[in-house]
């Protein structure tokens, strides 16, 4: 039976579920509550890395409240992750309050995006794209190979 390690949407708790139970509505083993809350989970420099070790694909938006763009892109963000999960998972790093992960990465423009899974960057992108470019950029970045 195949596993899957991923966090809770909640807490941020690591989770390991059967695969065949993502779409089940499955429980937090810590909290209790949904693992998949259908909303971004905001990351910090101490549990970054450990969400973007997810067996699932984990989209990283790397913003600042400053930032005008990065405004406008939120509700398109925040609707990806209530329409994607647990396809894929949302995360906001706000890199003013978190700069020790956002040097680590170079961000320089913001908003940027960066897609991991397992830890592994598989794409980034900058810019607050309109949300038929994102999908259509996520199903390139995602096609099995």
């Amino acid at each position: 039976m195949t596993t899957i390690t991923t966090f809770c949407g909640h807490c941020g708790r690591l989770n390991r579920l059967p695969a065949v139970r993502l779409h089940q509505a499955p429980r937090c083993g810590h909290c209790q509550q949904t693992l998949f809350a259908s909303q971004p989970l905001a990351a910090t420099d101490a549990n970054f890395d450990r969400l973007i070790g997810s067996d699932l694909p984990v989209l990283v938006d790397f913003w600042a409240s400053w930032c005008g763009p990065c405004r406008q892109f939120a509700p398109v963000f925040e609707a990806l992750a209530r329409e994607q999960e647990p396809r894929l998972r949302c995360v906001k790093l706000d890199t003013e309050a978190q700069p020790a992960v956002a040097g680590r990465y170079a961000i320089r423009s913001i908003p940027t995006l960066m897609l991991f899974r397992q830890g592994k960057l598989l794409g980034q992108m900058q810019g607050a794209l309109p949300k038929g470019v994102l999908l259509q950029w996520l199903d390139s970045q995602l096609a099995p190979e």
